[in-house]
């Protein structure tokens, strides 16, 4: 790949990044350092774990991410009660044809 090609992919990863941030930053205000860290993690394939008190745009932030690529969000609550069925899911009995269905948990979608 020559220095051109090279510029210009970068150039469109570049615009995109903007546009994605963009979009997020008309929901979420004054949070960029927050969300640039998110992007850097969904660019990465990498983890992040939001703590923090109440009302600091934590799951509004990352819902307003997935919602800006097109992607499914679903929130836990850790709580001191928490079951593993809570996260990965469970299996439902259907009794008209006694049969189990399963249902995923919330870290089986993208955000």
């Amino acid at each position: 790949m020559n220095l051109e090609k090279t510029t210009n992919l970068i150039a469109a990863q570049a615009e995109t990044l903007t546009a994605i941030r963009q979009e997020v930053n008309k929901v979420i205000v004054g949070q960029e350092k927050l969300i640039d860290r998110l992007i850097v993690a969904l660019i990465t394939g990498g983890h992040i774990l939001l703590e923090g008190v109440p009302g600091l745009a934590k799951t509004l932030s990352v819902k307003t991410l997935a919602d800006a690529l097109g992607l499914q969000f679903q929130r836990i609550s850790f709580t001191p009660d928490l079951l593993p069925a809570d996260v990965i899911g469970t299996m439902i009995y259907n009794p008209k044809d006694a049969t189990f269905t399963p249902k995923k948990g919330p870290v089986f979608t993208n955000l």
